[in-house]
């Protein structure tokens, strides 16, 4: 048997698949506004509900990613990608869909890199993984995959408790985290969920032609900017780490994710994130000391 999720983006948006442009511009705008996170700091399931109106709009707005969506529908297959390509990014949010016009103190100068001289600081947060599927007593299975695969999609073969075979097609583009839900197929009816990791040995996490990683820096190198070097999936490159970077900062290394056969390619995400040594020689205890009284006095110099 074959099982896979087939999201049904018209309904999310509140539509007839007869609808046209304009009306699908609409109820994206409606819809994207509604459930914005940062218009719904109280209601944790936003976010996800905001990943998915995006990524309804971004396949039915493509001609080509809604005829081979509508097709998979038809043939019980998925092949749909998340709206992460082609969709526009933080500032063209604020002034397409809020209607605010965006903060100039949001956008960062290009940052040095030797190989990837491209690469330029993004203004907000790479957008979520596809949301979490709610589960209580249905089963998982982690299912680890290669970036071809996770770019592609493949076959998997899945044997259940009670020896039932499900074969089951990946979607193109998914990314590390995701979970398939795999509707009634377990013993009693039951759910089974497949959570989907796609990572790398040097720490490279696969989200569609994007790729993320964590760059973790010493205060002083936070503070200060500094030269390191970050994995690829083509191999190291050295980047110039700006002074001033505080945590959840990120830098976008452009056209360093994936790569489609007509010629698309993501990017790749790298977060900053500042670590404090867990143990400190009595003179660093010195130093953030009189860093904390400078802090509260500046006019102690």
């Amino acid at each position: 048997m074959t099982s896979t999720a087939k999201p049904d983006y018209w309904s999310l948006l509140g539509l007839s698949p007869d609808s046209d442009t304009s009306q699908l511009k609409r109820a994206f705008r409606r819809e994207a506004r509604r459930w914005h996170p940062d218009l719904n700091g109280n209601d944790c399931h936003a976010e996800e509900r905001f990943k998915l109106v995006n990524e309804a709009y971004a396949v039915l707005s493509d001609p080509r990613r809604r005829a081979a969506w509508e097709g998979s529908l038809s043939a019980e297959q998925t092949s749909c990608e998340p709206f992460a390509v082609d969709f526009p990014n933080f500032e063209e949010y604020l002034e397409v869909v809020l209607g605010i016009e965006s903060r100039s103190h949001d956008v960062i100068e290009d940052a040095d890199t030797e190989y990837a001289p491209q690469a330029s600081w993004p203004a907000t947060s790479p957008p979520p993984p596809p949301p979490p599927v709610q589960a209580s007593d249905d089963l998982e299975t982690l299912v680890e995959l290669t970036p071809d695969q996770a770019l592609y999609g493949t076959s998997l073969e899945l044997e259940l408790d009670d020896g039932t075979l499900v074969e089951v097609d990946t979607p193109l583009l998914a990314g590390d985290g995701w979970r398939l839900r795999l509707a009634g197929v377990a013993p009693g009816g039951r759910d089974h969920f497949l959570q989907l990791r796609v990572q790398t040995e040097d720490g490279l996490r696969i989200d569609g032609l994007r790729v993320h990683y964590r760059l973790e820096l010493f205060p002083p190198d936070a503070a200060l900017g500094c030269a390191v070097d970050v994995p690829t999936l083509a191999g190291p490159v050295t980047l110039q780490v700006p002074p001033g970077s505080s945590s959840g900062r990120l830098l976008r290394l452009r056209g360093r994710g994936l790569e489609l056969e007509d010629g698309r390619r993501g990017d790749q995400l790298v977060e900053i994130v500042v670590v404090i040594p867990a143990e400190l020689a009595e003179a660093e205890r010195a130093l953030y000391r009189r860093l904390q009284e400078l802090s509260l006095d500046p006019d102690a110099l």
